[in-house]
Parts: structure tokens; sequence; C-alpha cells
């Protein structure tokens, strides 16, 4: 659980500057701040050893071959929080939420090689887990908003200062190319990839253990899986330490022929933190901050209402979330031995 903590003006534009780069060196950000390093070092790790910031590494899974999924589950009220805690001890799942009501709970869920039995042995497993009740999953085709970074946290930089660190920050290649074991992608970028879940500002001497690489190899390798679009940083800070509260999660029924008109509009909204095309009943699904009831009414009515093709939006406000992009943060003597597996998921323990 989170500290109260009140983000204050440094606080926001050291968030801002880790967005646009979360390995970028605190002398760097210092230098484009204005602010001394040892400030900057001691705001960071003030908030992460409080729980309200960390740097997450994360994978953009089309380019390994593997599916992610929005999954909708419907249980009995006296599962959902044993069924909400196995899941988010699970290394293939991410942005748990229990919903306001209590007998339902979203989560993204992340599946192996793209194929007819992708995610299959973890949605059967869940339809036999006593006390649930219907699974529903939708596989994402397209994100469309939020991949950068939610805008609600993204704007106290100026132009000039989001300049000075694009300009030290690989960036990422156009398309979605799927990457192959041959072409740079193993089992060593997996151990990769789950230390920096873990710690996305992780010291190269750490990772050089984990993947028994060099630490040159290491710093070259993080640059080529960024430049190729295969691994981002996210800052996992939650909306609420910027003055929005509400979470409201839409499905949205969209006309195909008005798909990409809604999905730009979504991608430009600054409530909007993440939004995607998606297989099922819904062919968008958003994640929308809010800062209240009545600002989430003037979205629903006056931004969505405006936009064409869209036939039907279903709305659920989140009770909380139990994890959100990185994995859980273990006690710190266990932390230091612990591997995110990206090929052997825990098993889910059946709710009881």
């Amino acid at each position: 659980m989170t500290q109260s903590v009140t983000l204050d003006t440094l606080d926001r534009r050291l968030i801002h500057a880790l967005q646009i780069d979360g390995r970028a060196s605190f002398s760097t950000i210092a230098s484009v701040l204005g602010a001394p390093e040892r400030t900057i070092a001691r705001r960071y790790h003030r908030l992460r050893s409080a729980l309200v910031v960390r740097v997450v590494g994360l994978i953009d899974s089309r380019r390994i071959g593997r599916l992610d999924w929005f999954v909708r589950i419907d249980c009995t009220p006296d599962t959902a929080d044993a069924l909400t805690t196995a899941l988010a001890q699970r290394d293939d799942t991410s942005w748990i939420a229990p919903l306001v009501g209590g007998t339902r709970l979203t989560c993204m869920v992340h599946t192996p090689v793209a194929g007819t039995d992708s995610g299959r042995p973890l949605f059967d497993h869940l339809l036999r887990t006593p006390g649930i009740r219907d699974v529903e999953a939708g596989c994402v085709l397209r994100p469309v908003a939020g991949v950068g970074g939610w805008a609600g946290r993204t704007s106290a930089l100026d132009a000039s200062e989001q300049a000075a660190l694009l300009g030290v920050t690989p960036q990422s290649s156009d398309g979605a190319e799927a990457l192959t074991e041959a072409s740079g992608w193993g089992e060593a970028e997996a151990r990769l990839a789950g230390e920096l879940a873990l710690d996305g500002r992780a010291e190269l001497a750490r990772l050089a253990t984990v993947t028994g690489w060099s630490a040159s190899t290491v710093r070259r390798r993080i640059a080529g899986l960024r430049a190729a679009g295969v691994l981002h940083f996210e800052v996992d800070v939650s909306p609420s330490h910027f003055g929005f509260p509400m979470e409201a999660l839409m499905w949205l029924e969209v006309a195909p022929a008005a798909l990409n008109e809604a999905t730009e509009a979504l991608g430009r909204h600054p409530t909007v933190a993440f939004a995607a095309v998606t297989t099922g009943r819904a062919s968008v699904f958003a994640m929308v901050q809010s800062r209240d009831t009545t600002s989430l009414h003037d979205f629903l009515a006056d931004k969505l209402g405006a936009l064409p093709g869209i036939g039907r939006i279903e709305t659920a406000l989140v009770q909380r979330r139990a994890k959100r992009a990185g994995p859980l943060l273990l006690p710190t003597t266990a932390q230091r031995d612990h591997r995110v597996s990206q090929t052997t998921p825990k098993p889910l323990r059946p709710a009881r």
C-alpha cells in the first residue's frame, strides 16, 4: 500500500522526465530540470521507497509474438478478494482491478506465442475455479492511446525540456514486426525484461549478473530493444496523486467505418489513460481518469457523445488497483532473489 504523499512541482517534473526516459541518469535529468543532482536522486528514492513512483520496463507483446488480453471475470462476492490476490501474484498479469459492486474484476493477461491454444490453459483454469461464474476475454489488436504515458502526468515539462530528454532517448522503429529468437529475443532477453519489470532503473551490474552478459552488452542490448520498439519504460504511479482519483473502465461498440476516427479522438483526449482496439462484443476498451462523477459524466456526454459510430458504451468504476503495470514488489530480501518468468507463469491458486 502506498503512503500518503503529496507531489509538488519538482516531483511532477521528475515524473514527466522519467516517463520520457526511464533510464536517464539523475545528472541528465537534473541538468534539464535545473535542480541539483543530489536533490533529484533523493526525490526519486523517496517516492520509490514510499511505493508512490517506480519505473518499470515493459515489453510490446506483439513484437515478440505474444498476445495481450483484457479479461473480465464475474465471480461470487466471497471469491473476489482471494481471486484478485492469486491473479496479482502471477507473472503474466497486470492492471488488476476489482470493480465497484464486489462481483466483477478485470485484468490484462499476457499469453504465449500467438496460436489457436494461446492462453487456453489459464482461461480453462479460470473457468474451473470455484466461485467464477463467467470469463470474457478480448484480445488487444492495437493500442490507440496511452502507450507513451498518460497525458495527465506528462504536462509538467515545456517543449524545450522534453526535446532535451528526447535527444538522448532511443527512438522506436515503425511497425510491429515480431522478433524471433534468431533476430534478437531469447532466454537472456527474457531474464533482462523480467528484471527491468521489477525495476526499470536497475543498475547495469545487476542486469549483467541476471543475463550473464557484460555491462557493455547489457547497455547495447537495452538500447537495441528500445530502438526496435520492443522495450519501453513506464512510470508506475497512481493518477490519484495528480488529482484524478476516479478511474472508469469503458467498453465501446464502434462501427467499423468509424473505428479510426473514434480511436484517434480517444488518443488525443487527456483523460484517457489507455485505449485499445480489441476483439469481443466491444471493439474498443478504454481506461479513463476523472476528478469526480461530474467530469466523468461530461466526458461521456460531450466527448464520447460527439464521436461517430459509437452504438453502445458499458462503464464500470474501479474499486481499487490491486496491480498496475509492473509486478508486485516483494519485501526487500525476497525481491533480491526474485525473477520474473516470461515463459512459465505461476499456477493460479483456486479461490477457496
